[in-house]
Order: structure tokens, then sequence, then C-alpha cells
């Protein structure tokens, strides 16, 4: 089999760049995947209710780009759709991020107006504060605002996603908690929101939809890589097992989901609510938040965050460590002296979390940048 470009991956990143490829400079394309189905992590179905399940967990398209939701609405309808979540905590459900309607919720409303109204004084409204800031304020008030949020909303939650104390992970992860100075519950205020319609399955179907590509699926790459006459790679699996972990494996946390069809108009007041401090799960989801269904059923997925097993499930999300990170620095270095036609894009390929529109980004901007100048 002969080729132009030969991707590995048809998960966003891989699928954006055959898209492109293809359609922009009319060359020819293979794409594998391992999987038996295309859509990598953002793989979705309906069920026989009728409503769409996210089968690896909640996504949601947001951007503040209007190149990336320009491009991603080529291939699909767009549901308006503003994702909100709550946390249940000392047994109550209060919206998360912490907002000012979580702080009327917890505390006493005198102590929670001066606490509104000294945020207010130092920050302003409808800016999101890291926790760290608020905790090494001078102020007691807004220190035990801080300690509070850390403990209840936080600590729990970070321990049983990673596995590790937030001391234990890189300082960022801790520095990113945000504190909504406002009272939106909306999760995202990004300018553009919401869910395809027809489901993200969809969006990659049409995308690779070209008499120039052509997808193979239940193929791995170390079993075809020398079946396959191809120019130039195009790689968004695992770079330390490209290199076949030369300098060890890089750490991950996967996810294992409990997936329940209830007898019951809905479950839950909205898509997602965290449970940091309760259960082994970390959130529940219920998919008929996200487009309109009339079913008398829905369908939940409880979440539960697992040690990844290299060949007994999959990569999720890379351990923010500094020490995963300088791992990873060795393989790029490896990558950029031994492989000169080869393109390592995406979340696995980059270890870095990415978010959709993220991957989109990064996607369009390797093909702009590089590939299309070759």
């Amino acid at each position: 089999m002969k080729c132009d470009f030969l991707i590995v991956g048809a998960g966003l990143a891989g699928s954006v760049l055959a898209e492109r490829i293809a359609t922009e400079l009319n060359k020819k394309v293979v794409i594998i995947d391992r999987r038996q189905h295309i859509a990598g992590n953002i793989f979705d179905y309906r069920n026989q209710d009728g409503q769409l399940i996210h089968k690896y967990g909640p996504h949601i398209f947001h951007t503040n780009s209007q190149k990336q939701w320009d491009y991603i609405t080529k291939f699909t309808e767009m549901y308006p759709y503003f994702h909100r979540v709550l946390g249940f905590v000392d047994g109550e459900f209060i919206p998360v991020p912490f907002n000012f309607n979580s702080l009327y919720q917890v505390f006493p409303q005198k102590f929670a107006k001066s606490l509104e109204q000294k945020l207010i004084s130092k920050f302003g409204f409808g800016v999101k504060i890291p926790i760290l800031k608020l905790k090494n304020d001078e102020d007691e008030d807004v220190q035990f605002l801080a300690e509070y949020i850390y403990k209840n909303v936080f600590l729990n939650y970070t321990t049983k996603q990673w596995g590790l104390t937030p001391e234990e992970l890189d300082p960022s992860v801790t520095s990113r908690i945000p504190v909504f100075l406002s009272r939106d519950n909306r999760y995202f205020q990004d300018k553009y929101q919401g869910i395809p319609t027809n489901g993200y399955t969809k969006i990659i179907e049409n995308m690779l939809n070209h008499n120039n590509i052509k997808v193979l699926l239940n193929t791995d790459f170390s079993e075809i890589k020398n079946d396959i006459d191809y120019k130039y790679l195009i790689y968004t699996g695992a770079i330390d097992e490209y290199f076949d972990y030369q300098f060890g494996q890089l750490p991950y946390r996967s996810l294992s989901f409990n997936f329940e069809r209830i007898d019951s108009v809905k479950f839950q007041e909205v898509a997602q609510v965290n449970y940091p401090n309760n259960y082994d799960y970390t959130r529940i989801t219920e998919f008929k938040h996200f487009l309109p269904n009339n079913s008398d059923k829905t369908t939940i997925a409880y979440e539960y965050p697992i040690e990844f097993i290299n060949g007994a499930n999959d990569r999720y999300y890379p351990i923010p460590k500094v020490e995963n990170r300088e791992l990873y620095e060795k393989y790029l270095k490896l990558a950029s002296e031994t492989q000169p036609n080869t393109f390592f894009v995406g979340r696995l390929a980059e270890y870095k979390y990415y978010n959709m529109n993220e991957v989109v980004g990064v996607a369009l901007s390797l093909f702009e940048s590089k590939i299309s100048k070759m």
C-alpha cells in the first residue's frame, strides 16, 4: 500500500490533519487506529433511547477562537449547550467552580456577604482567582475561604483523580484551581460552546469522508509500519511507545466507567455532578442533559480514576509532575534528532492535556506552519 501521509490515530488530531491534507493538498492519506472505531476518546453513539452516549466521558466543545469554531462547524451543526457542574459538599450540591452562589449556600448569609464584598473590593467582579492567591492573602477571612475550598472541593477529588496528593503533583495543578467571583454557574465562559447535534463520531466521519483518505481500523502501527510505503508520518499515539520505551514509560491515569440505564426521566439536576469527598468515583454524568430527548429512560455513568496499565486499559491523562515532563523532553529530543519526516501531535504524542478545541488548534497550526509548505 502506498500513500503520501500515514497517520497513526483516527482521533481528533489525526482526523483534522487527514482532512486538511486530503482537501487542501490533494494528497493520499492512510489513517489507522488500533481501536475498532474512529474518533478516539470523543467516540459517541446513540443508545436504544436515542441518547448520545459519550463512551469515554463527557465532552463539551468550547472555545474563544472563531477559527477553531468555524472549522469544527464545517462538519456539524452545534446545539447551544452550557455546561453546569455541581459538587456534593457537606450534604449540599453546590456550583463548581466555587462562586458567589456556592458561597451563599455553604456559609451564613452575613459572613458570605462580608466575604463577597472583600473579594470584589480586592480583585473585582467576574474574574477567576487562583486559590493559591487567596490562600496567601493577608485577610484571615479570605484565607479561611481558600482553605475551605481547598479541603472540601479540591483536595480529595485531586487525590482520587491522580492517585497522588497535591503535594506530589506539579505545583501548577494547585495554582490553577479557580474561585470565580461571579454568579455565573456555567463551567466554561468561552464565547462559543455547544454539543454536535449528531455527535462527535459523526464529525470525524465527515472529516474522513474523502476520496483521498483510506481508513484502517483494528490496525496497530507496529504491525503494519513496514507494509505501507509512505513519505511522511503523523503520529498521535504515545511517544514513549513509538520509541519502544527506550527511556522508560511515561505515567498516565486511566478511567473506568460504570454505565446504568435508569427507569426515570432524569437522574440529577445537571449533566455532571462531582463527588470530591464521598464514594470511590469522582463524578456522575447524565448524558440526557446534552441534547433534547423525550425518552422516559435516562443513562448515567459513574467515573472511576484508575492506574494506567499498559495493555490492560487506555491512557487518559498525562500525570503533571516535573520528572514526567523531563522524561517526555528526552523523547522529544530523540524525535527531533532521528525522525525528520515524522510529526508528533496530540495529547499522547506531546504528553500534554489538551481540550478538544486545543487539539483542533494545534492540528491546524501544524498543517499551516509546516505540512502545507512541504
